[in-house]
């Protein structure tokens, strides 16, 4: 089990605006924190929660080449959703909504980097 993730942002308020809805696709809720507070986003009220910061150290917040994060989408429709809400609020699109076979028959997934440049992807597994 995960305990949570955490994501690095240069801008909180944009980030809020973005996460607020591309996780909301997905079922997420964004936790009730003090400002100085990072985000806090869970699905459920369940563990992982997905956190994003400003660095502690005070350097830009980067993205890791060749490392993204996956969420399990409940449909299909939930994944359209994610990468819309994503391209709508300037994220960019790092592979459209479909079926990716070489990964199963029934996987369909979209991927978007986030306005930091983080990548993010939503997986549906259902058969329909």
């Amino acid at each position: 089990m995960i305990s949570h993730i955490t994501l690095g942002t240069n801008d909180k308020q944009r980030a809020a605006v973005f996460y607020d809805l591309v996780l909301g696709a997905l079922g997420f809720v964004r936790l009730v924190k003090p400002a100085e507070k990072p985000l806090a986003y869970e699905k459920d009220g369940q563990m992982p929660t997905i956190y994003i910061y400003s660095p502690e150290n005070g350097l830009p917040a980067t993205w890791g080449n060749g490392t993204h994060i996956a969420f399990v989408a409940e449909s299909r429709a939930a994944v359209d959703a994610f990468h819309a809400q994503a391209l709508k609020l300037g994220g960019n699109n790092e592979g459209a909504p479909g079926f990716r076979p070489h990964y199963g028959p029934d996987y369909y997934a979209a991927y978007v980097r986030d306005p930091d440049g983080n990548k993010l992807q939503a997986v549906c597994y259902a058969k329909s």
